[in-house]
């Protein structure tokens, strides 16, 4: 069944980019692609009471990679012969992922080919679209000349071994508006300790259970921390938590192993989520307009490592999961933790997964991914 999967995904990669290559309209492109890769961004809003922003949040991601592609589309069409301006579409179709609007950096392309038989490396990629651009160059019959060269494009790539641990990855079914209710915390403290008893019950080395699992700041509850770090005799623990430090709030990982604790915090903070990507006088101004004066967490300034029975991970939370910076460490493993419950339901959890397989087979590693509703698995 995987292969069948993996030759519908290879098919609809090369039709979708013979598509792109035909299509001179680069306004509409980037308008259907920009609402229908990113129209979830817009469901968060639903817990800012803010629900009537839900259409203009999507119409304004459309606008903006319309604008976009419009742009790409329009300097490909001034250059000469149709060998330039197949040429100019390649390249910006190579180059678009590079485009980070406020920082956010999901739109990748070659996305479409994870799933498929071909490789998606850089190199790789740009030797894709040259052979996309040659199918639109060349007439009638000898195209077919053209098909045999995708072959050195067929790969199979080699997923580095797991880790040398028996680690439990704990999937939570909280909805996101009932998470950080003050009632809801006792149910949600004991099925976290329960989620680590069972572990410990299976003998696991480790149990990681996801990101604001704890939906508190732990650091200042002495009790849970006491708990938890006796619990840490047993099992390393790996969960996410808030963090208050002088002033300052952090999206944290809290790891505890033989008695003791250690706060890792977020470094790549989500654009619109977590912080305002816009100078402070107007990112004051928008957290006042929009959400009641909150402040924007703050964050480490490097990916942060550490050591579990002696194996060292890096740490990744949510988003930053996402990003090439986390996974260019010298560590051959990453554990990573999602609440992916702002965007549910939606396809942001399956875009999350794409976007980590892609990183994680380009630099080698292997993500123990736990999530809050959506698919726990290991990635590689």
């Amino acid at each position: 069944m995987e292969i069948k999967w993996q030759w519908l995904y290879t098919l609809l990669a090369v039709g979708g980019f013979l598509g792109l290559f035909w299509n001179d309209r680069g306004f509409w492109i980037g308008f259907f692609i920009g609402v229908l890769w990113f129209w979830w961004i817009a469901l968060s809003f639903r817990y800012y009471g803010l629900p009537w922003m839900i259409p203009f949040v999507i119409l304004a991601i459309g606008v903006l990679y319309a604008i976009i592609f419009w742009l790409g589309y329009r300097v490909a069409a001034f250059l000469p012969t149709s060998f330039g301006q197949t040429l100019g579409k390649g390249i910006f179709l190579w180059s678009v992922s590079y485009i980070h609007p406020f920082g956010f950096n999901w739109f990748i392309p070659q996305l479409s080919l994870v799933r498929s038989f071909f490789s998606f490396g850089t190199l790789s990629f740009a030797f894709f679209l040259m052979l996309i651009g040659l199918m639109v160059l060349v007439r009638s019959w000898k195209k077919l000349l053209i098909l045999p060269l995708f072959l050195f494009l067929w790969h199979h790539p080699t997923p580095r071994p797991l880790a040398p641990l028996a680690i439990d990855l704990v999937t939570t079914h909280l909805p996101q508006d009932k998470k950080w209710r003050r009632s809801e915390l006792p149910q949600i403290l004991q099925e976290n300790f329960l989620a680590i008893q069972r572990a410990i019950a299976k003998n696991y080395d480790a149990v990681v259970l996801p990101e604001s699992a704890f939906p508190l700041f732990l650091n200042l509850d002495p009790v849970l921390l006491v708990r938890l770090q006796k619990l840490s005799h047993k099992i390393a623990i790996v969960t996410g938590a808030l963090a208050y430090k002088k002033g300052k709030i952090y999206n944290s990982t809290y790891v505890f192993e033989n008695g003791h604790y250690r706060i890792l915090d977020k470094v790549i903070l989500v654009p619109f989520g977590e912080e305002i990507p816009l100078p402070k006088p107007l990112a004051r101004l928008v957290n006042h307009i929009f959400f009641g004066d909150a402040s924007d967490y703050d964050h480490a300034t490097a990916p942060q490592i550490y050591t579990i029975k002696g194996v060292r991970f890096t740490n990744a939370i949510c988003y930053e999961a996402t990003h090439p910076l986390m996974y260019q460490t010298p560590t051959p493993y990453i554990i990573a933790m999602s609440n992916n419950a702002w965007f549910w339901p939606s396809l942001e959890p399956w875009l999350q997964n794409l976007i980590m397989k892609y990183y994680a087979t380009i630099y080698h590693k292997v993500v123990y991914h736990a999530t809050n509703i959506a698919k726990t698995e290991v990635i590689r």
